[in-house]
């Protein structure tokens, strides 16, 4: 099972081989005399290159540091520049070369790519560039080739970033497409359940009212008292195949798990009813409830009555505490008990009721809408429960 391109699954060898390569191209590029390599190189000269392969080779933590690989060839590129002048201890065959490795290029393009704070990686690309071009020595050859050295690193960096960026936002734009798709054929579904539920009303009820009808002349009409009571049993079965069909009908044509329910509107109120039946609880609302989509509140609004009717079951008397956050991005509900009290043993008969796949037939609705729940046991002994929700969950309700 792969999770993404090989390149993206082993990152750190492709930069070590990356690293590998630069140090092999840097080190075949200097010894052929296309940067600062002397024509007849002593012990210093042999130093600084096995000096300048391990500056190359710092490379390979480029995502994890990568102002500190920039500091390394900078470093370098210093040292050898101060070596050549003021102080002559080298000698290069070619003094019109740029003295910095060819790994500057993929060194530069880290603070691009890997850091969100650019005003450092700037501040840092002017002092490499100074650095390379020496403009103490003006030469239109040095300070051109060492702008454009300096220059296509930041840029590929810059380029990489918002590919990465652009592919982050196609992503997102796919998953909440699919989750629009999944919503507008659920809607679907429903609007069919209601249209099957109209037709089956029309022509069942039509037919079946016939038949209590006409046993109700028969019972009437009939002679003798084995017909009438016949007629009446069949008129009596058909009324009751007409209620038992109202009440199919309104099953069908009820959205499944109760879509209608109160909203975060109705948060008030489920905790009214808990502080009426001794439960004390606290709402508090921190933002606007509109933020919240019609979906999201009547999910919301689940979560808080099922985990105030799980306290009242589990931890009879304990202070509850609601705490709801409305933001543009998401919405936030924490239901919080302390442990139930000393001696309060009301809600032993309750604590046994009930299917006990409240909590995990809510996950599964929050799930559905891309959303994350947590339960369990607080520090103090008491019980959270936690439910982040999307804000704004599309459907054909709130296109209207």
């Amino acid at each position: 099972m792969t999770d993404g391109p090989w390149h993206r699954r082993h990152r750190v060898a492709v930069d070590v081989a990356i690293a590998a390569a630069f140090v092999l191209l840097d080190t075949g590029a200097t010894v052929v005399g296309a940067s600062w390599w002397p024509d007849r190189p002593d012990t210093l000269a042999w130093v600084m290159l096995g000096v300048q392969a391990l500056a190359c080779a710092s490379l390979a933590v480029r995502r994890v540091a990568p102002l500190a690989v920039v500091g390394v060839l900078g470093a370098f590129t210093v040292a050898v520049t101060l070596l050549i002048s003021p102080v002559g201890a080298l000698t290069p065959a070619h003094d019109t070369n740029v003295w910095a490795p060819y790994a500057t290029v993929m060194a530069l393009s880290g603070p691009f790519f890997c850091r969100r704070d650019r005003r450092t990686a700037f501040l840092v690309l002017a002092a490499f560039t100074l650095v390379i071009m020496r403009p103490w020595e003006p030469s239109v050859t040095v300070m051109t080739v060492g702008l454009l050295r300096t220059a296509v690193g930041p840029l590929l960096g810059l380029y990489l970033d918002a590919r990465r960026r652009v592919i982050l936002t196609l992503r997102e734009r796919a998953e909440r497409a699919e989750r629009e798709r999944h919503l507008l054929a659920e809607q679907a579904r429903t609007e069919e359940r209601a249209r099957l539920a109209g037709e089956m009303h029309d022509i069942v009820t039509h037919r079946v009212s016939l038949m209590v009808l006409q046993a109700g002349a028969l019972r009437v009409t009939a002679r003798d008292e084995r017909t009438r009571r016949a007629a009446e049993e069949l008129r009596a079965a058909g009324c009751q195949a007409l209620e038992e069909l109202r009440d199919l009908v309104g099953i069908l044509r009820t959205t499944p798990e109760g879509d209608h329910a109160p909203s975060v509107g109705g948060f008030a109120d489920l905790v009214a009813e808990s502080v009426a039946v001794g439960i004390p609880t606290e709402l508090i609302e921190d933002g606007d409830p509109a933020l919240a989509s019609p979906v999201v509140g009547r999910t919301a609004y689940r979560v808080l009555r099922e985990a105030l009717t799980n306290v009242r079951k589990h931890a009879p008397g304990a202070r509850v505490t609601v705490r709801v956050e409305y933001a543009e991005a998401r919405v936030r509900l924490t239901i919080h008990n302390a442990p139930p009290r000393d001696g309060a043993g009301v809600g032993g008969a309750l604590a046994g009721t009930g299917s006990g796949l409240g909590i995990a037939q809510l996950r599964r609705r929050i799930e559905l809408v891309h959303g994350s729940l947590r339960a369990g046991p607080s520090p103090d002994g008491g019980f959270s429960v936690e439910a982040t929700l999307p804000a704004y969950v599309p459907t054909t309700e709130s296109a209207v």
